[in-house]
């Protein structure tokens, strides 16, 4: 726990990006507590008895900027393996009509960290050297226990896209996959890659390696979710395993399933709101035998809209009607065991304790650039007890007109996905203009996964309170009809 003490709470400071970074990559290993800093390039070693800061040195001059921002970290023996990309060096552009930076010194970038003898070296590196565009960064790393490699998924970028391997000895690398991939899972002896075009349509495919065999199967995704709607922008958070199966984390909701065991991806609506409410930017941890992860408020946003197409993600992405929340899936039951504010960037356990890293401002837009990170971040420190315990009381807030909007805009038709487990006064507060009728869909994250079951409740103009404590797992919503000037509350206490 003395590692610990020597965490402090980093406020903005000098790295030209895009809004704001946050701290990625929370693992615990061998003594040492790691974290990279973003936007500031400031990766730590943190021991009982000693902290070291390494600031991208190997990979190109001062003063540097990035670092990473998709968790990209794995352990391999006294390893600390740790990847993203950097501005080696950052080169600022200035504030006219737009504020840009140039991308020509960007660097996608996979190091090693040798916690036996406190040694940084740089394994691998790649850039295109352009001033707009760069290479694939590195948002996951995946070790491969059966060729001693490291599998790298690269989607952020322009070139240079994919799934890749690296030798951890030669240092040697190759492209596997030319599809764009942002995650990746270990299931069984094979893994399997969420691929797809994130920050448009989101998740597409599932990309699935045989270890043993070298050879690769791709599978479809559902478009529906349980409670038979459509399934709107599923950008891609995490992937994680558990149960012999897959779990790919993502705007909206879950995907689950085994397509190699004949067990269909099925997809469970998980807080899907009118806005860009995702597990965007965090991890998904490993505990108990179930998973941690958050759902965040505020992780990517549109800071001045240019046109009217940015007016309308500006308004989706700054929508905030919800806290971040710290979710606990242990199937069928899905748990809210933490409320936070605008995102949890990195989870990780250690000493019988959760560690959050946490950041009050989001990434944003290509002509938004600062000269410095515009965050306040630290790390929470929680008991893992908070497991067990009763879920934190709740509020989500939701304007009828942002939800019609959407649905103008997307064909989206059903909202919500709520946890209702250990609330014992979960309650819907609606302020009709009208006479409406609810759809209320009631599921659960039994294996397989199966249908919802539906109940229909009338809505009369004015204020309705409907109890939700006869329902249990999990509920989302769907109106008859357009009501623009309603609004709606949902209290779980």
């Amino acid at each position: 726990m003395k590692c610990l003490e020597k965490v402090p709470r980093f406020p903005p400071r000098y790295g030209p990006e895009w809004g704001s970074g946050g701290i990625f990559g929370l693992r615990y290993h061998n003594g040492t507590l790691y974290f990279t800093l973003a936007f500031e390039a400031q990766v730590h070693f943190i021991r009982e008895d000693s902290k070291k800061i390494y600031e991208f040195e190997l990979v190109g001059e001062k003063p540097t900027s990035g670092g990473d921002t998709y968790n990209a970290v794995e352990t391999v023996d006294e390893f600390i393996y740790f990847g993203g990309w950097v501005h080696a060096p950052a080169v600022y552009e200035g504030k006219n009509e737009k504020s840009t930076i140039s991308f020509v010194n960007k660097y996608s970038h996979v190091h090693s960290y040798d916690t036996e003898n406190d040694e940084v070296k740089l394994l691998w590196k790649d850039s295109i050297h352009h001033k707009t565009d760069w290479a694939g960064e590195i948002s996951d790393i995946i070790y491969d226990p059966y060729e001693d490699k490291l599998l790298l998924a690269r989607e952020d970028g322009h070139a240079n896209l994919g799934i890749y391997e690296v030798d951890r000895k030669s240092r040697e690398a190759k492209c596997l996959n030319e599809s764009p991939s942002l995650k990746g899972a270990l299931v069984h002896d094979t893994i399997f890659f969420g691929v797809g075009k994130n920050f448009e349509l989101g998740l597409q495919e599932l990309h699935v390696l045989d270890l043993i065999t070298r050879k690769w199967e791709r599978f479809s995704i559902p478009k529906s979710a349980v409670d038979s709607h459509p399934i709107i922008r599923p950008v891609l958070g995490d992937m994680e395993s558990a149960y012999n199966r897959v779990f790919a984390f993502t705007r909206g909701g879950v995907f689950v399933g085994n397509p190699l065991n004949d067990e269909e991806m099925k997809f469970a609506r998980l807080f899907d709101f009118s806005n860009f409410y995702a597990p965007m930017r965090v991890n998904a941890l490993p505990i108990g035998g179930g998973l941690l992860i958050a759902y965040n408020a505020h992780h990517d946003a549109v800071y001045k809209p240019i046109d009217e197409n940015t007016k309308l993600m500006a308004e989706v992405t700054n929508t905030i009607n919800a806290p971040s929340i710290l979710l606990y899936v242990t199937p069928p039951m899905v748990k809210i065991v933490g409320v936070f504010g605008a995102r949890i960037t990195s989870i990780e356990k250690a000493f019988g304790k959760i560690l959050l890293g946490t950041n009050t401002t989001p990434n944003t837009g290509a002509l938004e650039a600062t000269p410095f990170d515009t965050g306040n971040r630290d790390i929470v420190i929680l008991d893992e007890k908070i497991l067990q315990e009763r879920p934190p009381s709740v509020t989500f807030a939701l304007e009828m007109a942002s939800l019609a909007k959407v649905g103008q805009f997307f064909g989206a038709t059903v909202f919500g996905g709520i946890p209702l487990s250990g609330y014992k006064e979960p309650k819907v507060i609606i302020n009709a203009s009208k006479n409406n009728t609810l759809s209320i869909y009631e599921y659960d994250l039994e294996l397989p996964l199966n249908g919802a079951c539906e109940e229909t409740i009338k809505i009369d103009p004015g204020r309705n309170v409907i109890d939700l404590s006869s329902f249990g797992g999990i509920v989302s919503f769907k109106f008859e009809k357009v009501d623009p000037a309603g609004k709606m509350k949902i209290n779980l206490l």
